[in-house]
């Protein structure tokens, strides 16, 4: 059974651009409640970010995992912190997403069941070689609907990132993985930027 927080339809992901020790990312629901806290760990060689239900750190939900050290075409394997199960995978679609960001939504038995593509890729490329401050929006689709939409909010000291899963009427997309993503946006992509 899933934990209640992770039914919303929306969420709110904040990160601070200018840290020391490492990004925290913390997660609001519709209400302006942090639901989710989440830290990563600063020069790690092989991301390990942890998602918890509080600052406190005291519930561990989801472990998002890179398989491998350096890996431009890496994948994050995201696990039940409880069970152990893992719900899915999220992989890079390598020099593809040199251009436009892509990545393959992977089930627990790694298998392709979607793709987060950025929104367009005129906007891709104005962000990559003439500014960054464009702000970027990444819809999550599955068999051929748009389960999902990140986007990010303009302020260059927070990261300010909305998801929406109000289009997913047929519960396509397991919400958990859908944080999962949220964060991994967060966390490697915003480094591009």
């Amino acid at each position: 059974m899933q934990n209640t927080v992770f039914q919303h339809n929306q969420y709110l992901v904040r990160r601070k651009v200018f840290t020391l020790a490492g990004a925290k990312f913390h997660i609001f629901d519709p209400a302006g409640n942090l639901v989710f806290f989440s830290k990563m760990k600063a020069f790690k060689l092989r991301e390990d970010i942890r998602l918890y239900r509080d600052e406190n750190m005291t519930e561990e939900l989801l472990l998002i995992k890179a398989r491998q050290i350096i890996d431009f075409s890496s994948a994050y394997d995201v696990l039940d912190a409880k069970t152990q199960e893992k719900i899915g995978v999220f992989k890079r679609k390598g020099l593809k997403s040199i251009l436009r960001d892509e990545w393959f939504i992977m089930d627990g038995s790694d298998r392709e069941i979607g793709v987060i593509r950025e929104d367009s890729l005129l906007k891709a490329l104005l962000r990559r070689f003439l500014t960054n401050l464009i702000p970027q929006t990444y819809h999550a689709e599955m068999q051929e609907t748009t389960v999902c939409v990140y986007k990010q909010n303009f302020n260059p000291f927070v990261l300010k990132l909305n998801v929406d899963f109000s289009g997913d009427t047929r519960s396509l997309f397991d919400h958990r993985l859908g944080i999962a993503g949220a964060i991994l946006l967060g966390a490697i992509e915003g480094r591009q930027n």
